[in-house]
């Protein structure tokens, strides 16, 4: 097989990259150049923002294109069009934010979306993830495969979430960890989203497919658990009441990565139903292996994980939680 990746140097791309390459097809990155992809791969370069900057792709012809862009999605929409008669299907890797909220628990992908234009230029995430599912449907129509990604975690992120707990447990002391630990979580390990997306495609197939774990697969305590465990053992967790959290201001998600309390945006994010991409192959690691993989390549880089400036610096200050623990 012969692949294009779209981006492939970072995160979901790079593990897209590297899934493909250790399946022995023939890579082919498009990126900008401020990062190398992973050995192996051809780099082509290319700011897909500027004017002419597809140039580098007026020639080739691939088996299939693998495109995880989130910010415009006329982007999206100048690449597919000029791939569609060089590509034979086209990988979008979208968002389970593309859905209308809230979302009750239990949605499948029929599911009412947000408002949408492949023509539009930036706006909001939701907004530009579904723009770039149009642009991909209108250029490869049946052949355009929709990856709507949960949460995703593993080596390679970029966002801070699991490399904030990470951190924080490996400091050690009384952690802050927001109840109950009971409270289910829905993500997608990067690796196994990678792997999912392109047996999917080599399969063929086409449509939309929410990209998350079952539910029940994993919960806050399992999660901080194994970031407890992982790095070292030295965390305390003192597991704390959610009215009391959101009582003295905490936000959830931002402040306190992965943890959303019950309620309206809970059943929005972790409330997928799964089903489809579950029947289609899809298989989810333990969260143990998650964090534990997690850790060792944070460790490769220091503990300092990279930071997408697109994106806020996550989790709460040593100052902040050492005041909500009652210190």
């Amino acid at each position: 097989m012969k692949l294009l990746m779209l981006g492939g140097t970072e995160f979901v791309g790079r593990a897209v990259t590297e899934d493909a390459l250790d399946r022995g097809w023939q890579v082919t990155v498009f990126h900008r150049g401020h990062h190398a992809p992973p050995p192996g791969a051809e780099a082509l370069h290319g700011d897909r923002t500027a004017p002419g900057g597809l140039a580098a792709l007026a020639a080739g012809e691939w088996d299939l294109v693998v495109d995880t862009w989130s910010g415009a999605p006329t982007a999206v929409r100048d690449s597919a069009r000029l791939l569609r008669e060089r590509a034979g299907g086209y990988a979008y890797v979208s968002s389970r934010s593309v859905y209308a909220y809230p979302a009750p628990a239990g949605q499948g992908e029929d599911g009412p979306l947000v408002e949408g234009s492949p023509d539009a230029g930036p706006t909001a995430y939701a907004e530009d993830k579904r723009g770039g599912e149009l642009a991909a449907l209108d250029a490869f129509g049946d052949r355009a495969l929709l990856v709507r990604a949960g949460l995703v975690l593993g080596p390679y992120e970029n966002i801070g979430r699991l490399p904030w707990w990470l951190n924080r447990t490996a400091r050690g002391g009384p952690v802050l960890a927001p109840g109950p630990r009971e409270l289910p979580i829905q993500y997608v390990d990067v690796r196994d989203l990678a792997r999912w997306t392109l047996d999917a495609a080599a399969a063929g197939r086409g449509g939309a497919y929410d990209l998350v774990s079952p539910p029940g697969h994993a919960t806050m305590g399992a999660f901080l658990d194994a970031c407890a465990a992982t790095t070292g053992g030295r965390a305390e967790l003192r597991w704390t009441d959610p009215d009391r959290l959101l009582e003295a201001g905490v936000e959830p998600w931002t402040e306190l990565p992965v943890w959303i309390p019950e309620g309206p945006s809970r059943a929005h994010m972790f409330g997928a139903d799964a089903g489809k991409a579950l029947a289609a192959g899809l298989t989810c690691r333990p969260v143990e292996e998650t964090v534990a993989d997690t850790w060792a390549w944070l460790r490769t880089l220091g503990g300092v994980a990279p930071q997408r400036p697109d994106r806020p610096v996550l989790g709460l200050s040593p100052e902040r939680e050492a005041a909500l623990l009652g210190f």
